[in-house]
């Protein structure tokens, strides 16, 4: 009999309605290298995914344009139908055949992602769409683009909707638009850059969820020699990327976590960082790590 564990790091909710767990799953590492094409070992991937749900997560984040298509074809082989489990997905970009990332921001053709996503996924409704921000340049308006969705969420298509890679002016104008559940941008113990944004969906009491939350590089062997990562996690008796996570936990409230990894150990590692404790002591030493000028470089789990 499968053994499931307590929620790690606590709840945060999505709505009125979705509770999820702090510390979810990213799938986007499931793919092959660059996210682009299948993994090289398919049954390691869907081993990966249904472990998480094993051990307690019950978020996961994933896009259409993983692979392309592969993740969520992943998931939806693992653990088609969701019980319990919230699957995020983003829309606003495309892969072409070098495995470059584009905008596609046309009402229509988000229209179109988020029945792709719809078909992928195995499911009549998604939990929570992304409109992923490609720049300016894309000469469409945040009106025409939350607009579609929201018109999809009418149709009951999609049921909350979020933002990622924006800043705040961004948030602002779109909640003039339609309700806005998530902000999913890059934000992580040695990148404060969102630090504003991350303020203000705190303000909301909106989630708030980092990409590259062990930063955009992030090895085990360079984590280990990081002077500051090391002390602590030797006090608190965890690995340094657990304490990069578990300070993201300890800084606000409405963070919501989901590292990516697609081995096993990585996964059990990652998840177990909801249940370090760090005293203030600690949060103060690691908040102090940008202002040193001190950075994390490797590869991300």
């Amino acid at each position: 009999m499968t053994t499931f564990a307590p929620r790690p790091g606590g709840t945060f909710p999505l709505s009125a309605q979705v509770t999820v767990n702090r510390v979810g799953f990213g799938a986007m590492q499931l793919a092959g290298p660059g996210v682009f094409g299948p993994p090289a070992d398919r049954d390691r991937a869907i081993g990966v995914l249904r472990r998480a749900v094993e051990l307690g997560v019950d978020h996961i984040d994933t896009s259409d344009f993983y692979g392309p298509w592969v993740v969520n074809e992943l998931i939806a082989e693992a653990l088609h139908p969701y019980r319990d489990l919230v699957v995020a997905t983003k829309i606003g970009a495309y892969r072409d055949h070098r495995g470059g990332w584009l905008p596609s921001g046309h009402p229509d053709s988000l229209r179109a992602q988020v029945h792709d996503n719809l078909r992928r996924l195995r499911v009549d409704s998604l939990d929570l769409v992304y409109l992923r921000h490609m720049g300016d340049g894309s000469g469409y308006g945040l009106a025409d683009q939350l607009g579609a969705l929201a018109e999809l969420r009418e149709q009951g298509l999609v049921r909350l909707i979020g933002l990622s890679n924006v800043e705040v002016e961004h948030l602002e104008r779109a909640r003039e638009i339609t309700p806005i559940a998530a902000v999913q941008n890059r934000y992580n113990v040695v990148d404060r850059g969102c630090a504003a944004l991350l303020d203000r969906t705190t303000e909301l009491e909106l989630a708030f969820v980092p990409f590259f939350p062990l930063g955009s590089g992030f090895t085990a062997s360079q984590a280990r020699d990081h002077p500051v990562l090391r002390a602590v996690a030797e006090r608190v008796g965890a690995t340094p990327a657990q304490v990069a996570l578990a300070w993201l936990l300890h800084h606000a409230a409405n963070v919501l976590l989901i590292p990516g990894t697609s081995t096993p150990e990585h996964l059990e590692e990652n998840t177990a960082a909801g249940r370090v404790e760090l005293s203030s002591e600690d949060v103060e030493e690691l908040g102090a790590i940008v202002a040193e000028g001190q950075s994390l470089e490797g590869e991300a789990h």
